[in-house]
């Protein structure tokens, strides 16, 4: 079972475009610590930063915002914040309508590892992640921990291998 996702990975692309999205009310270009960390952790991968935008927590501002990258180079789009239960925090039902085919289990074992780092907390979470169009999107919560738990314990080991799944048999 590695053997075969080992292969996908190697299969993959070397360097996967990636776009950043914070979604805040409060957070500046100056107090983007979130964006920060992913900014750096891409490079530091040897993936491609498309783009980073800062923006509020508007639906109709995400879903703009979304569509336009999923039309762009971005060949997955990271959201940062938005994804609690206040009801400010518009940004998961927004990423949901866009999903052609939701990744349960992206929300399921981010959840899990937050559980290990926050407690019962981690339930208030509503991360997810999931296919749109030609693009993985990932909606993660905007703390730095929760970002660099998602980064580090989910997505970037396994980029080159969730490229290679979108474009080997193309998409419907």
């Amino acid at each position: 079972m590695n053997s075969g996702r080992n292969e996908h990975r190697a299969a993959g692309p070397k360097q996967v475009s990636i776009a950043i999205i914070t979604i805040s009310d409060t957070r500046t270009p100056e107090t983007d610590s979130s964006g920060d960390y992913l900014a750096e952790a891409i490079a530091a991968s040897g993936n491609a930063l498309a783009s980073r935008h800062i923006i509020k927590d508007e639906a109709d501002a995400i879903r703009e915002l979304v569509q336009e990258l999923m039309a762009s180079e971005a060949q997955v789009i990271i959201t940062s914040g938005g994804t609690g239960i206040a009801g400010r925090d518009v940004t998961i039902p927004v990423i949901e309508s866009l999903l052609d085919k939701p990744m349960p289990g992206f929300g399921e074992l981010f959840r899990m590892l937050s559980f290990k780092e926050v407690g019962s907390a981690a339930m208030l979470s509503r991360a997810t992640g999931g296919l749109a169009g030609n693009s993985m999107i990932f909606a993660l919560p905007g703390s730095p921990n929760a970002v660099k738990t998602a980064w580090e314990g989910l997505i970037k080991d396994e980029l080159a291998h969730m490229v290679f799944e979108v474009f080997r048999h193309g998409q419907k």
